[in-house]
């Protein structure tokens, strides 16, 4: 069956989240990704209903009447869906593990040791989605995420940590070279006609940087990347230097395809992996989180 009247329907989390918060900046950090996608959304979402859903002043944004009414059949639909799925998720303890981990970490730490694990745990079969942020177990398929401790967790969820997380700035050999040669002048003149890469999904990694180690870093200019791992990628081809969380490098470090020339610095936070229960309660959680502790003693 075909509901034509329907309005798309990956925007209305998106929205849905807006109007809670009146906020599409909150909204994103919610649902981890960028005001951009979230602003996008909800374009989509007016142009398909043909209505202004927010009031929009210079530092607000005000859901209409109109948008609190379907704000609130979402949230009822929402909590429909929330109550099936938890009818139809029940997962034996015995099969595949579903774990979910932050795009970028999936892509440059966690599946490049994957062979590893098969090795050290061959009995264990891993089932991996890329996501980020808050975690619901009653509502995602998911058995365990592999998250940053940025955001609140609640208590019922157990916490198990892997490592600290440290950051610094990353560039190619090429352009660590050049900075080296300035080494006598201060390091705010050592990023001097150099292009500084930030990133979407962690805007503030270059002032939680600067505010550690209390370092200007004033380049030739600024480039922007949707993703961590585009920043990552363009550093990795000397478009710029860009913040490399250790983990995220830690392989191009090793192998000298990105150096590190101020090296790395602990900004607070860390990974853990976080589950709905104890690992000890269940035996598929436990031997994860022995390999990963153990490939995380490298870090």
């Amino acid at each position: 069956m075909r509901w034509p009247d329907l309005p798309p329907l990956n925007s209305l989390l998106p929205f849905e989240a807006t109007v809670r918060h009146a906020s599409m900046t909150r909204a994103a950090q919610e649902l981890h990704v960028t005001h951009g996608a979230v602003s996008r959304q909800i374009q989509s979402l007016e142009k398909a209903l043909g209505t202004t859903l927010f009031e929009r002043g210079t530092r607000s944004l005000r859901p209409t009447a109109q948008a609190g009414r379907l704000a609130a059949a979402v949230r009822d639909a929402l909590d429909q869906v929330d109550a099936a799925a938890r009818e139809v998720s029940r997962r034996e303890r015995g099969g595949p593990l579903a774990l979910s981990c932050e795009p970028t970490l999936l892509m440059r730490w966690l599946i490049p040791r994957l062979p590893d694990l098969e090795a050290q745990a061959p009995g264990l079969t891993v089932h991996l989605s890329a996501g980020g942020g808050p975690v619901s177990f009653e509502r995602e398929p998911i058995d365990v995420a592999l998250r940053r401790d940025d955001f609140p967790v609640p208590e019922t969820v157990s916490r198990a940590p892997l490592f600290t997380e440290r950051i610094g700035p990353v560039c190619s050999p090429e352009l660590a070279a050049r900075i080296s040669t300035r080494a006598s002048r201060s390091r705010a003149e050592c990023f001097a006609g150099l292009t500084i890469l930030h990133t979407s999904t962690r805007p503030s990694a270059w002032e939680d940087w600067q505010r550690i180690t209390r370092t200007r870093a004033e380049g030739a200019g600024e480039q922007t990347f949707e993703h961590f791992y585009l920043a990552l990628q363009a550093a990795v081809a000397g478009v710029g230097v860009a913040i490399g969380p250790h983990a995220l490098v830690h392989d191009d470090l090793l192998s000298g395809q990105l150096v590190a020339p101020f090296g790395l610095v602990a900004d607070g936070t860390g990974y853990h992996l976080l589950s709905p229960r104890p690992p000890e309660q269940d035996s598929r959680i436990a031997l994860l989180l022995g390999w990963l502790r153990s490939q995380a003693g490298e870090l």
